[in-house]
């Protein structure tokens, strides 16, 4: 199935005001302050888009989470990325030819 990245974008969206919405049920259940999941400007990456943008296996990205190297959250069994923790990892644990293609890759999706 090949998704445009119009569709992608919507369903993106979706995603992080669902994430905001629980996030503020759990502000509201725990009685602590605000919980924001996913910043403004930040975006999700799926398995499959790191692995793509970082030209590795998923075996390597689950290592990777093992490790505690690269942090991650889950939405039922699917495994997201957030855009600034790749970054951030990309910058420590990578080649400076693959930071800057992971950053050119991932500014022109803004």
């Amino acid at each position: 199935m090949y998704i445009n990245n119009d569709e992608f974008e919507k369903w993106m969206e979706k995603l992080s005001t669902k994430l905001n919405e629980i996030g503020q049920d759990i502000k509201a259940m725990t009685g602590k302050g605000e919980v924001n999941i996913l910043d403004e400007n930040d975006k999700l990456l799926d398995n499959q888009d790191l692995a793509f943008l970082l030209k590795v296996s998923y075996r390597t990205l689950q290592r990777y989470r093992t490790s505690k190297k690269l942090p991650y959250f889950m939405i039922g069994h699917k495994t997201y990325y957030r855009t600034s923790d790749v970054r951030a990892f990309v910058r420590e644990h990578m080649e400076l030819q693959q930071f800057k293609q992971f950053e050119k890759a991932t500014r022109g999706d803004k």
